[in-house]
C-alpha cells in the first residue's frame, strides 16, 4: 500500500507541474488561484472515519510543518503584466522546490510509517497538503489582487 500511495504522489507532483507550466501560457483569473484548496477541502471528509483521525500533537506537526513549506511556494510564485493582464510567472525554483517536497515526503512516509498506522499517516499529509496549499493560495490571491488594483488605475498601454 506505501509503494502504491508513494508512486500516485510522484505522478501528483508531475501532474502539479504539468498544469503550472500550462497555467503560465494563459492570463490567471482570482477563481484559478482560489478553486483548488476548496476542492482539495472535501477530502476532510476522510477524517468522518476514525480510522484517519490523527492526535494532537500529529496534527500540530503536519499542520506546521506544512505552513513551513508553503513559504517556499509562495516565494516562488510570481505575477507578470503582460498586454494588460496578469499571468503566473515560470520559476525554475519551483520545479526543484516541488521535487525536493515529494523526496521530503516519501522520505518521512517510509520513516513514519513504520510508527504510525498508514490511515493516519494519511490524514496527517493530508493536513500537511492542505496547510501548504492555502498559505500559498491565500498569498497568490493577495498579491493578484494589488496588482489587479493596479491595473485599474493606470491608463492602458497601446502597444502599436
Amino acid at each position: 500500500m506505501a509503494i502504491v500511495s508513494s508512486i500516485v504522489a510522484v505522478f501528483m507532483a508531475l501532474l502539479v507541474l504539468f498544469v503550472r507550466m500550462k497555467a503560465s501560457n494563459k492570463p490567471t483569473n482570482a477563481k484559478k488561484i482560489i478553486l483548488p484548496p476548496i476542492f482539495m477541502s472535501t477530502g476532510a471528509l476522510m477524517f468522518i472515519d476514525p480510522v484517519f483521525r490523527v492526535t494532537k500533537g500529529e496534527l500540530i506537526e503536519a499542520v506546521v510543518l506544512g505552513a513551513f513549506f508553503s513559504i517556499f511556494l509562495i516565494k516562488t510564485s510570481k505575477f507578470e503584466i503582460i498586454n494588460g493582464k496578469i499571468y503566473l510567472k515560470r520559476s525554475k525554483a519551483f520545479i526543484f522546490i516541488l521535487v525536493g517536497l515529494i523526496v521530503i515526503r516519501l522520505g518521512l512516509k517510509t520513516y513514519l510509517g513504520r510508527t504510525i498506522d498508514y490511515r493516519q499517516l494519511s490524514g496527517m499529509f493530508y493536513l500537511l497538503a492542505f496547510s501548504m496549499i492555502v498559505p500559498w493560495r491565500v498569498a497568490m490571491y493577495t498579491t493578484y489582487k494589488k496588482l489587479e488594483r493596479r491595473l485599474k488605475h493606470q491608463p492602458p498601454i497601446l502597444i502599436t
